[in-house]
């Protein structure tokens, strides 16, 4: 049988484990697995490369439109060509920082038509749960192909712009989570205690606190531990189907699985940035590292990378949550805009951290980046290397150091916590159903092969 493309002689990671064998692909789906597969129209050596599920990440915002407030913001284009350069083969994608905010079936018609021919790579979405739009819009939101829900318990969104998205009250997120338990779909909560964390921010402010390690200590543990509590019996009490955003504390992971020992449908994730950076370090790298949950100490990051490796946590995310440089560049990282530019760098970065640092297993690397997020939002055709599965690889390079530069980024503003940091392996080749979407020689292709995932 001719091929229409054949990955010879790489380290690939099945679902088994990880083998030297080859890959066949046709029609944009992996068509056979094994040695002497017979030709193909294009073949690519990976000798000395990992062969790896392309990336599912499932926590991405892109602000397209950004509807006058925030055109400046990222875009479909340069989100997708970032995750292409990062071995993003799929992300999903959040209800906001787009204007207007994803929550009903107009709102998300809007986000699909922004993002028609732009998309490098393929995209799940979220659809909001607000508390404006309980009479109809979340049934919308299912019938127009959502492949899941997402909230804040945390304070968001900017009141001064119409359409801006917006954290639930208790009785929001209670009937919310009635009416996403009928779709059988996951809600996504952002969990952190909006009353006392904009309390102390505001009493820290006022007293004069400038530094990133004032804002942390503003969002203390608790404030995320309680929150996730009362996420979880609410989600006992109306039997709704739910996952727990970007945990920053081992504290948190804890409470996820107690209540997944009770029997509780939830799981969680957590973020790169906060298994590589930790607060003694975040005022010399300045608010571009900014984000909330916070960023804590040492031996909380030690903590969650334990809650990783005993398989605690079912997946990272980038949260890749980026703005325009003006909103960073604050000299009083309370006014800072809270967010980190990071969907480009998952891959290399959890390679490295988690692989080659800590001895992690191929195949649970393979889980935590691919097959766990894929399977939390039933996208059927990603995050596993297996015949009929559509053909979206990532070809990493091992023990391949590197220093992220500015002009490395294809990010729309190119800021990152991680320039300047080197980086031990590397993207060399990233495949979206069959076709190559970059490159380490010819970097990201100029066409649009991503499309929507609708479920």
């Amino acid at each position: 049988m001719s091929f229409d493309l054949l990955i010879k002689n790489g380290l690939v990671i099945l679902e088994s484990g990880e083998i030297k064998t080859d890959v066949a692909v046709k029609d944009g789906l992996i068509a056979a697995i094994g040695s002497d597969l017979g030709d193909a129209k294009e073949v690519i050596d990976a000798d000395g490369l990992v062969v790896s599920p392309g990336m599912v990440d499932a926590h991405v915002h892109i602000t397209d439109p950004g509807g006058g407030y925030r055109d400046q913001w990222e875009g479909y284009i340069t989100g997708t060509a970032a995750c292409a350069k990062g071995g993003v083969t799929s992300f999903m994608e959040m209800p906001l920082n787009q204007v207007p905010a994803t929550v009903d079936g107009e709102s998300l018609q809007v986000k699909y038509d922004a993002g028609a021919k732009k998309l490098k790579s393929d995209v799940g979405s979220f659809g909001g749960l607000v508390p404006f739009n309980l009479k109809g819009g979340i049934q919308e939101l299912n019938d127009g192909g959502v492949a899941a829900y997402k909230c804040f318990m945390a304070t968001c969104g900017d009141r001064s712009i119409d359409g801006d998205f917006m954290n639930v009250d208790d009785y929001s997120l209670y009937e919310g989570m009635k009416q996403i338990a009928k779709t059988g779909k996951v809600l996504a909560i952002h969990a952190e205690n909006a009353a006392i964390t904009d309390k102390l921010g505001e009493i820290a402010y006022k007293n004069g606190e400038t530094t990133l390690k004032a804002y942390v200590a503003t969002r203390p543990v608790f404030t995320e531990v309680e929150p996730i509590r009362r996420a979880i019996l609410l989600a006992k009490e109306t039997g709704c189907r739910i996952h727990i955003c970007h945990i920053a504390c081992p504290e948190g992971v804890e409470e996820v699985t107690k209540a997944r020992e009770e029997g509780v449908d939830v799981t969680c994730e957590t973020c790169t940035h906060y298994l590589y950076f930790d607060t003694d370090e975040l005022d010399a790298i300045g608010p571009v590292v900014k984000c909330s949950p916070p960023i804590r100490d040492k031996e909380n990051q030690n903590g969650m990378w334990e809650k990783v490796l005993s398989g605690e946590i079912d997946f990272v995310t980038s949260d890749h949550s980026p703005c325009t440089p003006d909103l960073k560049d604050k000299e009083n990282a309370f006014e800072a805009w809270g967010g980190i530019s990071g969907v480009q760098n998952n891959v290399d970065v959890l390679y490295d951290e988690g692989v080659q640092k800590r001895g992690m297993s191929l195949k649970q690397f393979a889980d935590i980046i691919a097959s766990n997020p894929a399977d939390r939002y039933d996208l059927n055709q990603k995050g596993r290397i297996s015949v009929g599965k559509d053909a979206d690889f990532v070809l990493i390079k091992p023990n391949a150091p590197y220093t992220l530069k500015a002009e490395d980024l294809e990010y729309r503003n190119k800021i990152s916590p991680y320039i300047g940091r080197e980086i031990g392996a590397q993207v060399m080749q990233t495949i979206l159903r069959g076709h190559t979407i970059y490159n380490k020689a010819d970097g990201v292709s100029e066409e649009f092969v991503g499309s929507f995932i609708k479920k």
